[in-house]
């Protein structure tokens, strides 16, 4: 139900931003998380914003660099990266909650839809 795009081969120290719409499922009054997942490792939560007063939280690995938000009109949430670093290289999946309106949450079992990933290579 949801998409995400915008990954790709950078270098170092670029940027990119990632997109995350809904193909079947609109995003107003979800929360959005980022997470990520490097080869042989489990997805990690990255960053989040509520449904309710676009509230943001980040990991403390990205905090500084990557900036969610979203476009309510557009039904889109972004991931904005900045300054890449070789080890931001990952499949980026976004997902959306319906039930932590307040303070999005950083699990995965909390959200209820995922969408199927985009990869994010950043070379050094």
């Amino acid at each position: 139900q949801l998409q995400a795009s915008g990954g790709g081969l950078v270098q170092a120290g670029d940027s990119l931003r990632l997109s995350c719409s809904g193909s079947t499922l609109t995003l107003e009054g979800f929360g959005i998380g980022w997470f990520r997942q490097a080869p042989g490792k489990e997805r990690e939560w990255v960053a989040c914003i509520t449904s309710n007063y676009d509230t943001t939280s980040y990991a403390e690995s990205v905090k500084g660099r990557l900036i969610i938000s979203r476009d309510a009109a557009k039904s889109t949430a972004y991931l904005q990266m900045n300054r890449l670093e070789a080890e931001d290289t990952a499949v980026y999946y976004c997902a959306a909650d319906y039930l932590h309106p307040i303070s999005c949450p950083s699990r995965v079992g909390d959200y209820d839809y995922w969408g199927q990933g985009t990869q994010v290579t950043v070379s050094s």
